[in-house]
């Protein structure tokens, strides 16, 4: 059989099924219904098909596609029409989960496979009861015993309803605790020399320095920094910071005289000396 005429069976085999079927169970399923046939369906052919139908409901004229979720695939809504259908399945919908269910199935994602004693460890409070609800809920599953402790604990693990319900494949697939963390990550507040907060959007100049506002409101670098007195030069007043090349000569010239005045007068007081000196000293 062609993939064109697999492709309708393989929509009906994933719409009628209350769960989400893999390519290898489609395999299984499709040569059942066609044992008549001398050659079977391969497992390429069936995957080919499955591309085939997830382009087709791609197409926005449907509101519902073809995904893999859960280990394998199944129709879902658009997210688009979810408060649309939310008004049938409300009461559905609108069951939660406690927080000490969600923490201890926190911990058995990401611990996985992990007893209840390792549970209650990093709790520090009993988890029978969200355990218990877990296993209700059909999150969670009895995956075997831990053969190297005491005792033989049971051991429990995600389930494939998990994965479906947050719509995952595998354990791998769950968010890393480091870019959880990094998203939480509290940063210091930067202060200068004064220990007035210099915010994280503040301004910066071309080397990096943060910029704080002056009194009279121009944008100088914040005190500490290796430029810090030039800023500081620059809110001098007008009249110092335009002081020109021809005034500072002219102040020149006019402190000259003065300076042979007093080399004069220092001669004058010198030559006085030496008149006033007495016969003794003579």
């Amino acid at each position: 059989m062609d993939i064109t005429g697999l492709i309708p069976h393989i929509e009906a085999l994933i719409f009628a099924s209350d769960k989400p079927l893999t390519p290898l169970e489609l395999t299984d399923l499709l040569n059942s219904a066609f044992g008549f046939m001398e050659d079977k369906i391969t497992l390429d052919q069936v995957e080919a098909s499955i591309e085939g139908v997830v382009e087709k409901y791609n197409s926005e004229f449907y509101p519902f596609e073809v995904r893999e979720s859960g280990g394998g695939w199944q129709f879902l809504t658009k997210k688009d029409y979810h408060k649309t259908v939310a008004q049938i399945n409300g009461d559905k919908f609108m069951k939660r989960l406690s927080p000490a269910a969600l923490e201890t199935l926190s911990i058995i994602a990401y611990k996985q496979p992990v007893t209840k004693g390792e549970i209650e460890a990093i709790r520090g409070v009993s988890a029978d009861y969200a355990i218990q609800k877990l296993l209700e809920k059909e999150l969670v599953i009895i995956s075997g015993r831990n053969e190297k402790l005491p005792g033989h604990p049971l051991v429990y693990s995600t389930s494939k309803t998990f994965m479906d319900y947050f719509g995952i494949n595998s354990a791998e697939e769950l968010p890393k605790i480091k870019e959880v963390l990094a998203e939480q990550e509290i940063l210091p507040t930067p202060v200068d020399e004064e220990g007035n907060a210099i915010a994280p959007d503040a301004p910066v100049n071309e080397d990096g320095h943060p910029l704080v506002i002056a009194e009279n409101g121009e944008l100088i670098e914040a005190a500490g920094t290796d430029t810090a007195a030039d800023a500081e030069a620059a809110t001098l007043p007008e009249t110092q910071s335009e002081i020109t090349t021809e005034e500072i000569t002219e102040a020149a010239e006019s402190e000259a005289p003065v300076q042979e005045n007093a080399d004069d007068a220092e001669a004058g007081s010198e030559d006085q000396t030496e008149d006033t000196k007495t016969p003794d000293e003579e």
